[in-house]
């Protein structure tokens, strides 16, 4: 039976290059070509069909990947190489084309999501549905119960003009403390401990959503799969009811 046509969102977010909002937005600036003709939104390709997204040809991956890493301090998430940073690219020895759910700063350290597909990282990273991120935090004063306490209630952050949301933390030592969140605003943490006149000294991701760093040690990877990625998935079907779990066809 011929292979069916599908839609070229789909098809742009299945082949690593972004999700299919993001694919949409690069068919509205007339980014995308099928067969060297400029594609619209809403367009579908078929097997056969040679796809470019400005100018450079794009193949579809067959096989889904998500992988957990131990990204490195002093590594950034971002591929811009105009401050000569070491990247993800610099340490990941992958053999296939993967890009980071979210961030983490570089100066932070820990669990960090990658995968080659468009709608796992935009279904994974949207803010709105208040995914559980959970860090170890290191500081420069001893930690104290008020200090916890302001930082659950929300912290009013001027230069973001933000309330951050209520958040779960649990002292773990005379310096140490963790903090669970479901949103990720720009060096979130820092921020917080900064408005009670702490200073992070250390900060490491463990865990986001169902997914924990585990043993890795920094540089190392690992595949998620088999019942990880199973509880990863019927997470994010139960909040998108309407929508197929992640891996189906349409």
């Amino acid at each position: 039976m011929a292979e069916e046509k599908i839609r070229l969102n789909k098809y742009l977010s299945e082949a690593g290059v972004c999700s299919r909002r993001e694919a949409d937005r690069l068919l509205e600036q007339g980014e995308v070509t099928v067969d060297g003709r400029r594609a619209f939104v809403g367009a579908s390709v078929a097997p056969g069909q040679s796809v470019a997204v400005k100018g450079k040809p794009v193949k579809r991956e067959q096989r889904r990947v998500l992988l957990a890493l131990y990204k490195p301090r002093g590594v950034v998430c971002t591929t811009d190489r105009r401050w000569k940073d070491k990247t993800i690219e610099d340490i990941l020895d992958y053999p296939g084309r993967v890009f980071p759910v979210g961030r983490l700063d570089k100066e932070s350290e820990g669990l960090l999501l990658l995968t080659n597909d468009g709608d796992l990282q935009d279904r994974i990273s949207r803010a709105r549905y208040g995914h559980e991120k959970e860090y170890l935090v290191t500081v420069d004063r001893p930690v104290t119960e008020a200090f916890l306490t302001n930082l659950e209630k929300g912290v009013y952050l001027p230069e973001l003009e933000r309330t951050t949301r209520p958040c779960r933390v649990q002292k773990k030592g005379e310096y140490q403390f963790s903090i669970v969140l479901t949103q990720g605003l720009n060096r979130q943490i820092r921020r917080m401990c900064q408005a009670f006149h702490y200073r992070v000294r250390r900060l490491v991701r463990l865990r986001v959503m169902n997914i924990l760093l585990g043993e890795l040690r920094p540089g190392e990877y690992r595949e998620v799969k088999g019942l990880e990625l199973e509880q990863l998935t019927r997470a994010l079907t139960a909040e998108q009811g309407r929508e197929k779990p992640y891996g189906t066809a349409d």
